[in-house]
């Protein structure tokens, strides 16, 4: 079963008897899981298992659902302020990123490493699953003494000083369920813990929905700051290098393709910019492309006429490591959609947060 299916398998919208039979067991599994989580966050919380401390500041950037919030941007615009913006830059901060992701056998990063790594040029991305270990590597070897953490909210075993956490505006809470029934990766009672949320994708729901969401979340945790967001896309750049303005890809036909957490929204993006969507093509997040998947993409691209096949940064980047011949023999441009958030409420907020948490560490040691 691929992404997509369980999509919308534990989303009720696959019918009948057999699927039916399997959110029923997908449902006992849940429970099994939640305990052991709820149980592990209690040991954390009472001190029984040990978080260790870095000798860095660390800042931690999260979701409470599997894939798809829009972490990345996140990552990049709060290294970007901390490494650049005036107001923090007299605090001298050296910045690393730590992050569970991989690299190709031939050392080359994929994925959101690559990205964190091309839009992050004054900081240091550190690739290692053990969050401790990396945490370690990046104060001993690099001298960081701010790490920001990407997707660590439920790893507990590394301590921070802030945690951000991204939800989806699209899909909140995973459909209201814990792994494997829903989406969630732990109760949304571990919030509780937030000192910030950031709410994502704030343009693709409607304002009494982010009411209603904002509330919930106010009901879990009254105390911490409630941001909104957008994934606002920057330039369309092509194979050849080649950079297309937003506005030039009104009325444009399009097919586009991905392998994302969240499809649907990456796909919304495009028709919100005037795009004419003729066919898309859903592969599941982390997916690695073969021969025949850039051979298909295209067939079904040049049968739609698209003027164009685009996809995302995150695709992209594994698509242009792999290096494919067949890129080189086609008419219709590859091209991928850069985002970057910007921010619709709270931004101050969050940024004032972040200063005083940057302040209050880092002139104490």
């Amino acid at each position: 079963m691929n992404q997509d299916d369980y999509r919308k398998l534990v989303s009720g919208q696959t019918a009948g008897f057999c699927a039916a039979i399997l959110r029923f067991f997908l449902d006992i599994a849940a429970v099994l899981y939640s305990v052991a989580i709820v149980l592990r966050n209690f040991l954390y919380s009472k001190g029984l298992l040990k978080a260790h401390c870095a000798n860095a500041l660390v800042i931690c950037i999260g979701n409470i659902t599997t894939g798809g919030t829009g972490k990345t941007p996140l990552v990049v615009w709060l290294c970007n302020l901390i490494t650049k913006h005036s107001t923090l830059s007299t605090q001298n901060c050296s910045c690393a990123i730590l992050t569970r992701g991989y690299k190709a056998n031939q050392g080359a990063l994929l994925d959101e490493p690559a990205i964190l790594a091309e839009s992050c040029p004054h900081a240091k991305v550190v690739i290692n699953p053990d969050r401790v270990a990396g945490a370690a590597e990046a104060v001993s070897k690099l001298g960081a003494d701010v790490l920001i953490m990407d997707d660590g909210f439920q790893h507990r075993r590394l301590a921070r000083d802030l945690d951000i956490v991204a939800i989806d505006a699209t899909r909140p809470f995973g459909y209201g369920k814990i792994l494997p029934a829903g989406l969630l990766r732990e109760p949304v009672s571990g919030l509780k813990r937030a000192n910030a949320v950031i709410i994502t994708r704030a343009d693709q729901v409607t304002d009494v929905e982010l009411t209603r969401l904002e509330k919930k979340l106010r009901l879990i945790n009254p105390n911490m700051i409630i941001a909104r967001s957008i994934h606002s896309p920057t330039r369309v750049k092509s194979a050849d290098g080649r950079e297309t303005a937003i506005e030039e890809l009104k009325g444009k036909k399009i097919f586009a393709f991905c392998g994302i957490g969240n499809p649907d929204a990456f796909f919304s993006t495009i028709k919100k910019l005037g795009c004419d969507l003729a066919g898309s093509e859903i592969y599941d997040d982390h997916y690695h492309y073969a021969d025949e998947d850039i051979e298909r993409i295209f067939k079904q691209a040049e049968h739609f006429k698209a003027d164009m096949v685009l996809t995302t940064q995150k695709d992209w980047t594994k698509i242009l490591n792999s290096q494919f011949s067949i890129l080189n023999s086609k008419d219709i441009p590859l091209s991928y959609l850069a985002i970057e958030i910007k921010f619709l409420a709270a931004e101050d907020k969050l940024r004032d947060l972040i200063e005083h948490t940057l302040a209050g560490t880092i002139t104490k040691s």
